[in-house]
């Protein structure tokens, strides 16, 4: 009897000791550590809701998210209190994640240190000035493609979101990788059932340590995709080294190219892995497409309802091109056109809000942040805020940018957020704005277009602020 509670006590105890540690780290993780940071904020005169055991804040946020997306609004350009109700709602009283993990992989887009400073550097010599020149002739052949089948459509109701997604898709296959949409479609399929994956979990808070013992369904699907898309990325490469080797170790000057002669680098400064190259192309086929389509379907619904605006933009673009095809040397002279996106950007900033999070500590100003710390930067919130822009902040106004992002902020320029700022500015701010004036250009010169009777004014946040039941216009052929 003796000996058997002896081997009772040899196996169970290292099992009661295990559940100990787990709890202690639990306790730690949704407890502790909240409350410190918590009482640490409050401290220094920052309050904020009040933290719940394990969910903290999380459902208060997906109820009020629920509420306030079950119907189409008016058409207002106010979206705050749609896109982003619990901000609206703190604000007014406190004075102011492992799926997308999934999707951009540890790209550039997610790295830190070193890594982060090695792709960036592969990143800018790709979205070089001169690079973006050359670039010009595929988003033009890219556009032409889109606009050949807007043909059918002409005197008649077009839902321009699917397009854009596919003008998108082509030209970001074309200008980063060398091939076509058709070449990287079914990567681009894969990640949007990754976005379905992350709209369907968005709000859900699963307990520390649960997944590596029990995977949801969402989990072993993602985990499927993320496989899949892996595959796919490798083929692509495989492919470019293949050819690189018949012509003696030229990869190219797109993306790719760069990025495979950054693994080859004979001297191993610079050298990246193949998994780093995996999840940089994981990035840009995502963030390449996803963000320029969105912007390019707002700005058509801004246009579409504002037709002198609409009349003041075809007038500089037949100014500047004519009848010709957009050069890069014409897109700088968009004046109006720019005034115009930015606009659209503050009113519909594709990513609505932004994240940092402090590793060792940090000040802003007299704010001491905590080590560990993730700080949440609503977009959207300062895009609307009217001690910065004024009390028309929810009005459209393009005119407000006539002297630049300086002069319509009031030299505030982290006021205006729609890529980011720093140095961890989006580095493919200016691939997607040369991209939406080229292709906005190209369908003034053609069409004259007018919102459809049809339109639901819808916007949701996915991961990206697009509107849930697309953009339907009429096009009318000049």
């Amino acid at each position: 009897m003796f000996t058997t509670e002896i081997l009772r006590f040899l196996i169970f105890s290292p099992l009661v000791i295990y559940f100990l540690l787990v709890f202690i780290k639990f306790i730690h993780r949704v407890w502790w550590i909240p409350m410190q940071i918590r009482r640490a904020m409050v401290h220094q005169g920052i309050s904020g809701p009040a933290y719940k055991f394990i969910f903290g804040n999380t459902e208060e946020i997906s109820k009020k998210k629920e509420n306030s997306s079950r119907c189409a609004m008016d058409l207002s350009h106010n979206l705050l209190p749609r896109i982003m109700p619990h901000i609206y709602s703190w604000i007014n009283i406190y004075d102011a994640d492992k799926y997308m993990k999934k999707i951009i992989g540890d790209g550039i887009a997610a790295c830190e240190g070193e890594k982060w400073v090695k792709l960036r550097k592969v990143a800018n010599q790709s979205f070089h000035a001169e690079n973006l020149k050359n670039m010009t002739p595929a988003m033009v052949e890219s556009v032409k493609m889109m606009l050949e089948r807007w043909r059918s459509y002409e005197e008649r109701e077009i839902d321009v979101c699917e397009d854009f997604r596919l003008l998108t898709a082509e030209v970001i296959s074309r200008t980063a990788f060398g091939s076509s949409y058709k070449d990287g479609e079914q990567i681009f399929q894969m990640l949007r059932k990754l976005v379905i994956i992350i709209n369907r979990n968005a709000d859900k808070i699963r307990l520390p340590s649960i997944s590596p013992i029990y995977k949801n369904g969402d989990e072993v699907e993602s985990e499927k995709i993320e496989k899949e898309i892996r595959e796919l990325v490798l083929v692509l490469i495989q492919k470019r080294e293949k050819a690189a080797l018949e012509e003696a170790q030229i990869f190219g000057s797109d993306l790719l190219g760069l990025l495979l002669k950054a693994r080859h680098d004979a001297t191993g400064k610079n050298k990246i892995s193949l998994d780093e190259i995996v999840d940089e192309c994981k990035t840009f086929y995502s963030a390449g497409q996803g963000t320029t389509h969105i912007l390019l379907s707002w700005t058509i619904l801004l246009l579409a309802i504002h037709p002198d605006w609409q009349e003041k933009t075809r007038v500089e673009v037949l100014k500047v091109f004519g009848q010709q095809n957009p050069t890069s040397d014409g897109l700088p002279r968009l004046r109006t056109m720019n005034m115009f996106i930015n606009e659209s950007l503050r009113l519909y900033p594709p990513i609505v809000f932004n994240e940092r999070k402090s590793k060792k500590g940090a000040r802003l100003g007299n704010l001491i942040i905590p080590a560990n710390v993730k700080v949440y930067v609503p977009i959207l919130a300062l895009h609307l805020d009217p001690t910065i822009w004024g009390e028309d902040a929810h009005l459209f106004k393009p005119e407000r940018f006539t002297k630049g992002v300086v002069g319509a902020t009031n030299n505030n320029l982290a006021a205006f957020l729609p890529f980011g700022m720093g140095p961890r500015t989006c580095v493919g701010m200016n691939f997607a704005i040369n991209e939406a004036k080229i292709a906005l250009s190209m369908i003034l010169q053609r069409y004259a277009f007018t919102l459809s009777p049809n339109y639901v004014h819808s916007p949701i946040q996915t991961t990206t602020l697009r509107p849930e039941h697309g953009i339907q216009v009429v096009l009318h052929a000049l």
